[in-house]
């Protein structure tokens, strides 16, 4: 696969690239657990996101199609994400992901004891 720029890059490089970085998976993931969340919600979710990556993120995501959306025009504003299909996709894969990681971080917290 190539994009514009010529760089080649395989499909394991282009699904990272959508979910990649510190939040996105997370983002999901408690989109999943939530079904809807609101903007304010899922800042307090995330305690180490600043309002702008969290911004940034959510546009990312949007723009990748795998979450949606939706304003209501009303005072205060109000806005709410959701995962699109293609975002409920993901879904497995993260579980299998959060799997692992438990795993492992259950190896490190073991050799940390027999450290002790």
């Amino acid at each position: 696969m190539k994009k514009n720029n010529n760089e080649v890059i395989c499909p394991v490089d282009y699904a990272f690239r959508r979910i990649g970085g510190k939040y996105k998976g997370r983002i999901l993931w408690y989109l999943h657990r939530h079904q809807v969340l609101r903007y304010g919600e899922l800042r307090r979710a995330i305690r180490d996101i600043t309002t702008k990556m969290l911004t940034q993120t959510l546009r990312e995501l949007e723009d990748d199609g795998l979450i949606n959306r939706k304003v209501y025009h009303e005072v205060p504003p109000k806005v709410e994400y959701f995962l699109t299909e293609t975002g409920k996709e993901l879904i497995p894969f993260i579980e299998h992901l959060s799997q692992w990681g438990e795993k492992q971080m259950i190896k490190e917290q073991r050799k940390m004891i027999n450290c002790l």
